[in-house]
């Protein structure tokens, strides 16, 4: 079976900056608050025009023009996100004729802050199999429709964003090298939406600071890899120290972990590939590099992936 890698990557990070200063004027918290506990200094909240779908068109034709494809080269769009446009039609189905995808099948994917590693195993099963080349995967919130701005505990947290890529095959020596999924639905109410978000911040806190370092070392495990062979570490960007902890478990130092929650705070299902697309520009994934990505969510749900970066 061929290997299934990244072919192009895109993002759409744009909107209103709302810094931790703006949250003194209306809650009761503090900018050293907010810094100290997650690391976030600042997030992008989406005009009130922007709605899911245009953010995941954006992103998804910077992957496109990021791979050198058009939009009858993509077989298949999958789109994670908990805040559609619409319950139905799906956000894939709405950005497929925008990106002139007219030969593409589109589904969306439920996974929270997990999804886009979710997307990205259903893409791989897809290429390894041939049933189909070229696959959209788009990982996209508007969080700001759901979560409840005069609730401190979330308010401060979330931002909107979307992130892309296009997989489909490359070289025997690169791309994916093991994905690894799962589930615990018993905590399933720590995060919910009912019908704006709610979260019980102390068990989600527990739950993911565990569960991001046994998820990387389980991917890698599984890829053949040990902590040694990582070069980068791509983790979803909710909260610095559940981040440090996945970090401190891979004994990576500081400078090979992507950082942006403090530019972004938690973009959800986007937060991963806007996290490449950064640290891409910066110079820190390079061809050929052992690449981590590991995400938690509401569900409660996980995914890891090891990726060699290249075509």
């Amino acid at each position: 079976m061929r290997n299934a890698g990244i072919l192009g990557i895109g993002s759409f990070t744009e909107g209103r900056k709302v810094t931790n200063f703006d949250f003194e004027k209306t809650l009761d918290t503090s900018d050293e608050w907010i810094r100290t506990r997650t690391g976030i200094e600042s997030r992008i909240f989406a005009e009130d025009d922007v709605d899911t779908s245009d953010m995941a068109y954006h992103s998804a034709k910077e992957a496109m023009d990021d791979a050198g494809l058009s939009g009858e080269d993509i077989d298949l769009i999958l789109v994670a996100t908990v805040t559609p446009d619409y319950p139905f039609p799906s956000v894939s189905a709405l950005i497929q004729t925008r990106l002139g995808a007219v030969n593409a099948a589109a589904m969306d994917i439920s996974a929270a802050c997990a999804g886009f590693i979710y997307g990205m195993s259903v893409a791989e099963q897809y290429i390894k199999t041939e049933t189909y080349k070229n696959v959209l995967v788009v990982g996209v919130e508007k969080l700001t429709k759901i979560t409840d701005m005069t609730d401190r505990n979330t308010a401060v947290l979330f931002g909107d964003g979307a992130g892309a890529v296009v997989m489909g095959p490359v070289a025997d020596d690169k791309g994916v090298l093991a994905i690894e999924l799962g589930a615990d639905g018993a905590g399933a109410m720590h995060i919910r939406q009912d019908p704006q978000m709610i979260m019980n911040g102390r068990e989600v806190f527990k739950f993911a600071v565990r569960q991001m370092g046994e998820s990387s070392l389980s991917v890698l495990k599984k890829a053949g890899l040990t902590k040694d062979d990582v070069d980068f570490l791509v983790p979803h960007q909710a909260n610095i120290r559940i981040m440090e902890a996945a970090r401190e478990r891979l004994d990576l130092p500081k400078e090979k972990m992507a950082v942006t929650v403090n530019k972004y705070g938690n973009t959800s299902s986007s937060s991963i590939p806007i996290a490449m697309v950064e640290e891409l520009k910066n110079g820190k994934i390079k061809d050929g590099d052992v690449v981590v990505l590991v995400g938690f969510g509401s569900g409660l749900v996980w995914g890891a992936a090891a990726i060699r970066w290249g075509k």
